[in-house]
Formats: structure tokens, C-alpha cells, sequence
């Protein structure tokens, strides 16, 4: 784990922050509170986090480099305000050990991929380019895409498909990556990409999304062990978190969106005895409230204005 002052050079990282005013008004910021942003991205949410603090101050963490480095200049002017490191957000107890800060008033989680990962060709995210299978959020990370599907196998690549993606196609998918590279690897996304789409009937590619949209979220997830991370990061905010603080969490699939609605839920249940029992004798205290009873989504000019806020879906709780 690094971290260090806001301040590096810019990298070449573009991402538009998704639902930015329903997320700072779920937040609650006060002047002198403390704040994380688990998912930095190019800092866009940082930025808006760290103009209101006063005597307060922002963790802005991130696992992706060229993510540091860009949140790292956005927040530059924050001085010691605001504080940059490379870690993954499930590491959040680490982090705030490490900065010796017991408690913390907020965490803002934008999960998912981000745009300037997507549109970076050779960092093998997107299906609509040709690059080495790669797919690493964090490029420290040994796993990568080539390995997920060159040397997986036939089941495993077909329950992280249907898991993971929700493709209806994933027997028939599974079966053709693996037919395909028992005669050579399968290297780049464009090889990769055109054999989905030739294990797919030709009705199923006709409109609608891309057909290998689905198995490349799959993989995607995979390979960062994206969903295994959330519920531990929310429990562990909350453990950290003061009275009042509030947790904000951008979705942008339903597995993702299932996850953080189970947890909060557990997290704001009471009781969990049985009925017949005339006392409780658990003693299960709730440790949050939901805020947002059903999730926040963007209006129809943020969705104009960029088309991948489509389906983020927000949802706050608050630390009782």
C-alpha cells in the first residue's frame, strides 16, 4: 500500500462522476468530518467531498495507478486536506490504521469499472477494441483475463459466465472458448469477442447489447474478485464509522445492487428471534438505517449527457 498527499503528476484518466449531487447531498458532509472515497477514480466525487471540508479531511483510495495519479492532481490544491492511496477499498481498516484514524463520518463506494478503463484499449477491458486479455483494475495483481480463460475450466467458465454475467449462453460459450484454445491461446479481446458471438445463436446477437458485453463483465469480475469485496467493506465502515455517518454505494448491475441492498438490510435489522418468543434474547441491535428506501438513479439529462449513468443506481444508509 502507498499513499502519500494529494499532488503527482495528471495521467491521462477521464471519468465523468455519476450521480455527483445525489451522492454529496447522501453524504451529509460536514466541514470538519472525515471522509472516504473507496473508488477514487480521476477524483471527480473527491473534489466535490474535499470543497466542502473545512478542518476535516479526505482518504481518496484507489487500486488503479494511472487512478492515483489522477486524483492526485485533481486534489493538489487540498494540501493535507486531502490524502491519496493505492490500496483497494476492502483493505479499509488497513488504510485507516495506517493514517492512525480510528473513526470516519462517510464513505462514498463508486463501484464497477470506469470509463478510462474502458477506453484505454490496451488495459483489455473492452470488448469493442483489440488488445492483450488483460482486465486488471490493480496491474500488481497476478491474475489476469488470458489466465481466466485459457486455463479455467469448461465449469468453472461456465458458472462464472452465468454467475457473473447472467448469460443464458454461458454452456454454449464455455465450451467454445475452451474448443478454441486447445488449438492456440486465446490472446486479445478481439479473439476472445468474435468467438462468443460465433458460440451464440444468431437470434440472440440481433440488437440490444453487445453479445459479449455479459461474458466480458463475467470475467472482468473474476479476475478482481469484485463482488467478494463489498459486503466486508460496508461492515467494516460501519464498525469504523461515527454515529451519523453515512455510507453511499454506486451499482451499476443488479449482482452489485443485490449485494449492498442484502447487507444493508442485515445491517438494519433488529431482532432476529423467533416470533414465538415472548423476549428478545439475541439482542441484536440495528447499526444503521436505510436512507434511501429504494435506490436513487439518474435523471434523463445526466443520462443524455453520458449514456453509462444509465444503470447506476444509489443507495445510502446511515450509521445509528
Amino acid at each position: 500500500m502507498r499513499w502519500k498527499k494529494a499532488g503527482c503528476k495528471m495521467a491521462e484518466f477521464s471519468h465523468r462522476p455519476v450521480l455527483l449531487e445525489e451522492c454529496i447531498e447522501g453524504l451529509n458532509i460536514r466541514g470538519d468530518g472525515i471522509y472516504v472515497d473507496g473508488t477514487a477514480g480521476g477524483g471527480g466525487h473527491s473534489f466535490e467531498i474535499a470543497s466542502r471540508l473545512t478542518t476535516g479531511k479526505l482518504i481518496a483510495i484507489d487500486q488503479d495507478e494511472a487512478a492515483i495519479a489522477a486524483a492526485g492532481a485533481r486534489l493538489a490544491p487540498f494540501g493535507d486536506r486531502a490524502v491519496v492511496v493505492r490500496s483497494n477499498f476492502s483493505a479499509l481498516s488497513h488504510v485507516l490504521d495506517e493514517l492512525k484514524i480510528e473513526k470516519i463520518d462517510g464513505l462514498l463506494l463508486d463501484l464497477g469499472v470506469s470509463s478510462y478503463q474502458l477506453d484505454t484499449p490496451e488495459r483489455g477491458f473492452s470488448y469493442q477494441s483489440n488488445a492483450p486479455l488483460d482486465m486488471r483494475m490493480d496491474r500488481r495483481s497476478a491474475l489476469t483475463a488470458y489466465d481466466v480463460v485459457n486455463t479455467y475450466s469448461e465449469e468453472n467458465l461456465k458458472k462464472i459466465l452465468f454467475n457473473y454475467g447472467e448469460e443464458r449462453f454461458a454452456p454454449k460459450i464455455a465450451a467454445k472458448i475452451v474448443e478454441e484454445r486447445a488449438k492456440k491461446p486465446i490472446e486479445t479481446t478481439a479473439q476472445l469477442s468474435e468467438l462468443i458471438k460465433a458460440a451464440m445463436p444468431a437470434a440472440a446477437k440481433e440488437g440490444g447489447h453487445h453479445p459479449a458485453k455479459r461474458s466480458f463483465q463475467a470475467i472482468r469480475i473474476e479476475v478482481n474478485s469484485e463482488l467478494d469485496v463489498i459486503a466486508p467493506a460496508i461492515n467494516a465502515a460501519v464498525e469504523r464509522m461515527n454515529k451519523g455517518g453515512r455510507i453511499a454505494v454506486i451499482t451499476f448491475h443488479s449482482l452489485e445492487d443485490r449485494i449492498v441492498k442484502q447487507t444493508f438490510a442485515t445491517l438494519a435489522t433488529g431482532c432476529t428471534c423467533p416470533k414465538s418468543l415472548p423476549v428478545c434474547i439475541c439482542n441484536h441491535k440495528p447499526k444503521i438505517k436505510c436512507v434511501t428506501k429504494k435506490p436513487i438513479l439518474p435523471g434523463e439529462r445526466e443520462t443524455e449527457e453520458n449514456p453509462r449513468a444509465r444503470s447506476a443506481k444509489l443507495r445510502v444508509a446511515e450509521k445509528l
